[in-house]
């Protein structure tokens, strides 16, 4: 028979294992998937063999002298049309690393004293005489689109630029930068209001933007290597576009996360993370940001 003791100790072990069962699934945040290395396939997974005692292997017979003619190999055309070395096959690289999440991480760099920009609260309502840029950066390589909502309507490509990349979208992982670029900022004057921005981070380049924004003549970056003859055009795109791409998305395969000095971790910082969890090849992500003028 058991003791009581014996109950209450059963009692709490299964508690604790509950609590680091409940610890191990509870799911990542933005931030902690935008730095999460890819997912090793299953199939990667393989079980180490168990070690064996070795065996004695009984003597090799003893090979005759006398040389046996061996008949030439029945022919084979994939064999006999296969690479004859190494070096001759052809390695095609993905374009992303497969399995991880593509994430983006936004700030609102806003100017002190000099010219030091530093990173305030997402959540900050700017002032007239506020000078700020958004800083941005991903966590795979990607391609990117900024387009700024004017009064009319229409919106405004204000990435690519032809200031950064010779207007190239293509951006690689851990390289942040800004929009507008230095020297550049946006500049709120007497006239309140908001400024929307609309993002669109791609594993893939959206053919319906760059047809736009691209000229015909030059073709599009995202088909070609880099060079300096690619020519961007000033267009606006539609908010037709714009509400379309933004429906493309699902919400459920976004995560959000702002965090600040008082989130737990290494990193202090005031920044928004945008995640999209699926890690697949053709993977996207949209924001909507607002800067608020009172």
């Amino acid at each position: 028979m058991q003791t009581k003791h014996s109950i209450a100790i059963a009692i709490l072990i299964t508690a604790c294992a509950s609590t680091l069962d409940a610890q191990e699934q509870k799911p990542l945040t933005a931030r902690e998937l935008f730095y999460a290395e890819a997912a090793v396939p299953a199939a990667a997974k393989r079980p180490q063999a168990k070690a064996t005692s070795p065996k004695l292997k009984p003597p090799a017979p003893k090979q005759s002298t006398v040389a046996k003619k061996t008949p030439p190999p029945a022919a084979d055309p994939i064999r006999d049309n296969a690479p004859s070395s190494a070096s001759d096959t052809k390695v095609v690289l993905a374009s992303y690393t497969g399995g991880k999440p593509l994430g983006l991480r936004y700030s609102f760099l806003r100017k002190s004293d000099g010219d030091e920009y530093r990173e305030v609260d997402p959540a900050t309502v700017f002032q007239s005489g506020d000078r700020i840029r958004v800083s941005l950066e991903a966590n795979d390589a990607a391609y990117l689109y900024v387009v700024m909502k004017g009064s009319s309507g229409s919106w405004k490509v204000m990435f690519p630029s032809p200031e950064i990349a010779d207007g190239y979208n293509r951006i690689e992982s851990g390289r942040p930068f800004t929009i507008p670029p230095a020297p550049g900022r946006f500049a709120f004057d007497e006239q309140v209001g908001d400024e929307q921005l609309f993002l669109v981070l791609s594993r893939k380049p959206e053919a319906s933007i760059e047809e736009l924004i691209y000229s015909l003549g030059s073709g599009s970056p995202a088909t070609q290597e880099k060079a300096p003859q690619h020519v961007l055009m000033a267009q606006n795109l539609p908010d037709s576009l714009v509400g379309r791409l933004r429906n493309a998305v699902y919400a459920r395969d976004l995560v959000f996360e702002k965090v600040d000095e008082t989130t737990l971790g290494d990193r202090k910082e005031k920044a928004v993370y945008v995640v999209n969890r699926t890690g697949d090849p053709d993977s996207r992500l949209v924001v909507d940001l607002t800067l608020k003028h009172r």
